[in-house]
C-alpha cells in the first residue's frame, strides 16, 4: 500500500505531466495556425503588409520561393500536418506508453527541418520570414518539453 508521501508525489508527477502535455498541445495548435497562415501566403497572389517589414523580413518572398515546396508539397502544409500529429500525440495518445518517445522523435525531426529551412532563409534567400521564425520558436519549445516528458517517463 502506498504511503501518503508516495501518493502525494505520484499525484504531483501526474499534474506536472498533464501540464507538459497541455502546453505541448497548445503550442502545437498555435503551430498549426502559423503554418496555415504561411500556407495561405504560399498560394496567395497578392502581397501582404503584415509580414513585409523591410528588405530583410518578407514572408511572401520566403513562402513563394523555390524552397517553399518539397516534392510538390508546400512546406507550410507539411507544418500543418506535423503540428497536427504533435497535437494528437499530446492529447488523444498521451496515455500510450510509446507516446513520450514518439513525441520527442517527431518534434526533434520537425526542429531539424525547421533549422534547415531557417538556414535557407538566412544564407540562401537572405530574407527572413517572421511566420517561419515563429514556427521555429514553437517547435524548439515543443522539442524541449517533449524531452522533459521523455525524461519523466523513465523516472
Amino acid at each position: 500500500m502506498a504511503t501518503p508521501h508516495q501518493f502525494a508525489a505520484s499525484k504531483s508527477t501526474r499534474v506536472k505531466e498533464r501540464w507538459l502535455f497541455a502546453t505541448i498541445a497548445f503550442l502545437a495548435a498555435a503551430g498549426m495556425i502559423v503554418s496555415a497562415v504561411s500556407l495561405q501566403r504560399h498560394y496567395a497572389k497578392s502581397a501582404t503588409k503584415f509580414c513585409d517589414v523591410g528588405e530583410r523580413f518578407n514572408c511572401d518572398i520566403v513562402n513563394r520561393s523555390e524552397y517553399s515546396s518539397l516534392i510538390g508539397i508546400p512546406v507550410a502544409g507539411i507544418g500543418v500536418a506535423g503540428y497536427g500529429a504533435l497535437l494528437l500525440l499530446a492529447t488523444l495518445y498521451r496515455l500510450q506508453p510509446t507516446t513520450p518517445a514518439r513525441l520527442l522523435g517527431a518534434s526533434a525531426a520537425g526542429l531539424i527541418f525547421a533549422l534547415y529551412l531557417t538556414y535557407i532563409e538566412g544564407y540562401v534567400l537572405n530574407t527572413w520570414c517572421i511566420l517561419c521564425l515563429g514556427s521555429l520558436a514553437l517547435i524548439a519549445t515543443i522539442t524541449l518539453l517533449a524531452a522533459m516528458v521523455k525524461a519523466r517517463s523513465h523516472a
